[in-house]
């Protein structure tokens, strides 16, 4: 990068999850890349926080801060809550725009944001890093050759653990309502939101219009307002199926994935991890690695050179249409004592649903809902029409 002149950024919130994008804005400036000019915290940041950057501009007034550094890209890592008003200020500045997943907590909300950001002439690319794997495209074209056959339908499953704490590190954590806003802060909508996201791109229906239907179903072991413990199944435009399992109350953690069914083999990706399994009729088991795309160098080569955008808002959409399913439907049903206990050991206490960790595999392998698989505790919570 001799001779390019880095693109400055903000970053909109740099705790929590926010230290992350901080850690990949600091490879990125060592690149030359992108620059940190100024951080938006409400508390700001302490030089150990800022170990490696020269210390930016600091303000808990993005408007100001965009104003006073003429950053030309915000990222933005805040409650859902906030996201729309926060990237139509970025966007109303002149600033391009890396959001945090999921945009938005309400379908509304998410075409207020979208619409209004493109109005303003600025770039957005949404925070599912996964759809920056170079795993999409290949799985894509295999199964385009026909290589498994017709596919049968695609299936996500994730089983990973929190513990009691998790809810509590902030006051929208764990919360459907707060303050009178939608926040939607589900296992479904967010921590697990790629799980989601990730299988309706593989079946290649990303976009609002490709939702003909969605069921849900939706519990919780701990004492939250948002599920724990969900699943939902898409039927796309064309007939497709798109289930997906989740969990937050495994018994073991485990690597979420996503998978393909074809008439004569089936594709697993696990999307963290890049990694993808073929397996075939006739043919032994194949398993690659791939490579990924940082979305935020996207965004700069976006700016910089016009490269094409990998997770713009345009193919969110259908994510934003179960988003606003899991919001509209039924509270999540609280599971009866019997369906959960507390784990075993540990410095923290975390809640466990006892065979939740095959139910979840159930779902991905066989499209199937929590009720239809067998869970005692587990009735249909809602179903949205197109």
């Amino acid at each position: 990068m001799s001779g390019v002149e880095a693109v400055p950024v903000v970053l909109v919130g740099a705790r929590g999850h926010g230290r992350h994008h901080l850690d990949n804005i600091r490879r990125l400036q060592q690149q030359g890349l992108v620059r940190l000019a100024g951080v938006c915290e409400l508390r700001p940041l302490v030089p150990q926080e800022l170990e490696g950057l020269a210390v930016p501009e600091q303000s808990p007034d993005l408007d100001a801060l965009l104003a006073s550094t003429g950053a030309r890209i915000a990222v933005v890592c805040t409650p859902i809550q906030t996201h729309t008003e926060l990237a139509l200020t970025a966007a109303r500045r002149g600033a391009h725009l890396l959001l945090e997943k999921p945009p938005a907590p309400s379908y509304e909300e998410f075409r207020r944001m979208a619409d209004g950001v493109a109005e303003a002439g600025a770039a957005c690319q949404i925070g599912f890093q996964s759809l920056g794997s170079h795993a999409l495209p290949a799985i894509r074209s295999l199964v385009a050759s026909g290589a498994i056959g017709e596919v049968r339908g695609v299936g996500a499953a994730g089983a990973w653990v929190r513990d009691e704490a998790y809810y509590r590190r902030s006051p929208w954590a764990g919360r459907r309502r707060l303050d009178g806003a939608d926040v939607v802060d589900g296992a479904l909508t967010n921590p697990l939101a790629h799980a989601v996201s990730t299988a309706l791109a593989l079946d290649g229906s990303t976009r609002a219009g490709d939702v003909a239907r969605i069921e849900t179903e939706l519990f919780r072991a701990n004492a939250i307002e948002s599920d724990d413990t969900s699943c939902v199944r898409v039927t796309t435009s064309d007939g497709g199926r798109v289930t997906v399992a989740v969990t937050l109350c495994a018994e073991r953690a485990a690597e979420p994935y996503v998978m393909v069914h074809g008439s004569r083999g089936r594709v697993t990706f696990w999307y963290k991890q890049d990694r993808v399994l073929v397996q075939r009729s006739g043919q032994g088991p194949r398993e690659t690695v791939y490579g990924r795309t940082d979305l935020l160098e996207n965004l700069v080569l976006h700016v910089t050179e016009g490269a094409a955008l990998l997770a713009p808002p345009e193919v969110c959409g259908a994510f934003m249409r179960v988003v606003e399913a899991v919001r509209t439907a039924p509270d999540p049903v609280r599971l009866p004592p019997s369906a959960w206990r507390h784990a075993d050991g540990g410095d923290t206490p975390r809640r466990v649903v006892p065979g939740i960790d095959e139910l979840v595999a159930a779902g991905a392998e066989r499209l199937g809902l929590y009720s239809e698989l067998g869970a005692p505790w587990a009735l249909p919570t809602g179903v949205t029409t197109s």
